[in-house]
């Protein structure tokens, strides 16, 4: 979850990684460091609490180093944000720098051990462990690689971790451990770079390799070499990515997320383009890697993810079944493994997630091959663990999203599930040549009917003026609504910190109507499709109780003004469109709650972009 960032090369290290890690810093802002070997062969640390400006205006302007450094953004685990436990951390002598991404969970054991020993720690952070037992490597006569693997053979739980010492100056040693956060290693010209993302690095090279699970790397400016955790010898050739692809810039907009929800037109077009052929009508999946035969020989679908991805899932299990004609199901990935799912080589599992650096999913994902099953991936990032660890993966083509809360990439995400769906639906001879046509024409529509959904902005910021100070809301839907009621209301807790709950509509007798009252905004999905009449007796269930009505509505509905205080209207849409329309006016009136609140929209508290931590 945190950023970790590290620099080996001839150019000035300090103003390298602390650019690197501004490209992180979604991942984590509770605290951040840098630590770099100066002019003067010394060992130099500099950290604070808070964001990143906090950190920029304590190093000293005279600080230089052309020989390495390292640098992290914190999302605290262990630990509160102070400067005391930002990272790095260094050893009892301080000529060892440690950043770490990850839990260590054995560090209770580990800490009175080397008190034990004699070390002195000064923070109350698990990563502490880890400067510690390579200061006892080192004393051991081992060199700063050996003993960075002999302590990561003594932890237990995930760790990316990256580690400097003064009496190398040249030299960074990476490493990833159980499954942590990624760890990406770049190839520059005359230079090495070392990043969790690829955001940090992508300004300065393209060419990376990727680190597994138990892989080490020792890195000087003239390049790397990668062992496991042994000391066994690996073999990695880098790979070119696509360029510009992780740069982004908020351009006019005064917010990441404002950008993000502007640009999902775009989104669900680059994500449909190429992969949907309307004459004849197919779909292309260059790289789902699935054979024909193991298309036919499926018989359930699983679909996993987390927050956003996981109301992605929802929404992909009804395609599934409605276009490929499979049972389905979806399930939070972070549960999934832990109750010993039914799996076999029947099953396809799909793993949706716009990072594919989501620790719950990828040991999700890891539970399913176990278990015999297929495993794709629906990812926005090429080259992340997940594409690493999945058969095939379906891109959605969404640019860097910057924003902690999701909003393009969950479009992104439903484009490439509807994609799926009809691929499979089309391999199964399930989907007729006119039904399939018919369902990718209502697809390649999906883009200028978003962007006319974008157009509600004016409705959404008057309802955001009136509610402003509400405390509570209610999200109500029915059917693939319900799960556009779910993610508005995740997107209002996340960004604008109002408690907010999103129910089935038909679910709110049996409890929540409890809660209605005259000072309960209830957002009611109310856009003409086959559970219309049904959402009507909702929405008179809540005027019964004083309730106040806000409904989202389809366009020409001018009956809906005696239902609801407040419309938002719609642009009408084919029904297995219609999630994708109704979540525009839920993100936009989460954004704009969060701007009259003064809340702090790209980068929420508490939250961070990717989670790698259980």
């Amino acid at each position: 979850m945190c950023g970790i960032v590290g620099y080996v090369g001839p150019d000035e290290a300090v103003a390298i990684v602390l650019d690197g890690l501004s490209q992180l810093e979604y991942r984590g802002y509770d605290s951040a460091g840098i630590a770099v070997i100066n002019a003067n062969g010394v060992l130099t640390t500099a950290k604070d609490a808070g964001k990143l400006a906090n950190l920029r205006s304590k190093v000293p302007s005279a600080l230089k180093a052309t020989g390495a450094g390292i640098g992290h953004t914190r999302w605290a685990t262990h630990g509160r944000a102070t400067p005391l436990n930002a990272h790095p951390h260094t050893d009892c002598s301080g000529e060892i720098a440690v950043i770490h991404n990850g839990i260590v969970e054995n560090h209770r054991e580990l800490r009175q051990e080397l008190q034990a020993r004699g070390c002195t720690f000064r923070s109350e952070t698990d990563t502490e462990v880890i400067p510690h037992l390579i200061e006892m490597g080192i004393k051991e006569g081992l060199g700063l690689a050996d003993a960075v693997a002999a302590a990561l053979r003594r932890i237990d739980g995930a760790a990316a971790v990256l580690a400097l010492r003064q009496q190398e100056p040249g030299v960074l040693v990476a490493a990833r451990v159980a499954n942590a956060g990624g760890v990406v290693i770049g190839y520059g010209a005359g230079e090495m770079l070392i990043a969790s993302d690829l955001p940090a690095i992508a300004q300065r090279t393209q060419r990376v390799v990727f680190l597994e699970d138990g892989e080490m790397a020792c890195v000087t400016h003239q390049g790397a070499t990668y062992t496991d955790l042994h000391g066994e010898a690996i073999e990695k050739e880098p790979q070119t990515l696509p360029s510009g692809s992780y740069v982004a810039g908020k351009g006019l907009y005064d917010h990441y997320m404002a950008k993000e929800i502007a640009e999902q037109p775009e989104a669900v077009l680059d994500t449909l383009r190429d992969a949907a052929q309307l004459e004849p009508p197919a779909v292309h999946l260059n790289d789902l890697h699935l054979s024909d035969s193991e298309v036919m020989g499926l018989n359930r679908v699983v679909l996993i993810g987390m927050g956003t991805s996981f109301h992605s899932a929802q929404v992909g299990r009804i395609y599934v079944e409605q276009l490929a004609g499979l049972p389905a199901e979806a399930d939070n990935a972070s549960e999934y493994r832990y109750r010993r799912p039914v799996l076999d080589e029947n099953t396809l599992v799909i793993a949706i997630g716009q990072s594919g650096e989501s620790v719950d999913t990828l040991a999700a994902m890891h539970e399913a091959k176990r278990r015999g099953a297929k495993v794709v991936t629906v990812c926005n990032t090429p080259g992340s663990q997940a594409t690493r660890l999945a058969q095939g993966t379906v891109y959605m083509h969404c640019g860097a999203e910057v924003a902690v809360a999701s909003t393009k990439t969950y479009l992104g995400s439903l484009t490439a599930l509807y994609l799926l769906a009809c691929y499979l639906g089309q391999k199964r001879g399930f989907l007729s040549e006119d039904h399939l046509l018919a369902a990718l024409s209502d697809l390649a529509r999906t883009p200028q009917i978003v962007g006319e959904a974008l157009k509600t902005e004016a409705a959404v910021q008057k309802v955001a003026r009136r509610y402003r100070r509400a405390r509570n809301f209610l999200f109500l839907g029915r059917g693939m609504q319900y799960t556009t009621a779910m993610e508005g209301a995740l997107k209002l807790k996340e960004v604008s910190y109002i408690h907010a709950e999103g129910y089935a509509a038909g679910e709110m007798k049996h409890g929540p109507i409890s809660l209605i009252d005259s000072q309960m905004p209830v957002v009611a999905i109310a856009v003409r499709d086959e559970h219309y009449a049904k959402m009507l007796n909702n929405i008179e269930e809540v005027r019964a109780r004083d309730g106040i009505v806000i409904a989202i509505a389809t366009e020409g509905n001018e009956a809906i003004h005696e239902e609801a205080r407040d419309v938002i209207y719609v642009p009408d849409a084919p029904p297995l469109i219609q999630p994708m329309i109704t979540a525009v006016p839920m993100q936009l009136l989460a954004y704009h709650l969060a701007r009259l609140k003064g809340c702090d929209v790209d980068q929420p508290r508490n939250l961070a972009k990717v989670v790698t931590v259980e």
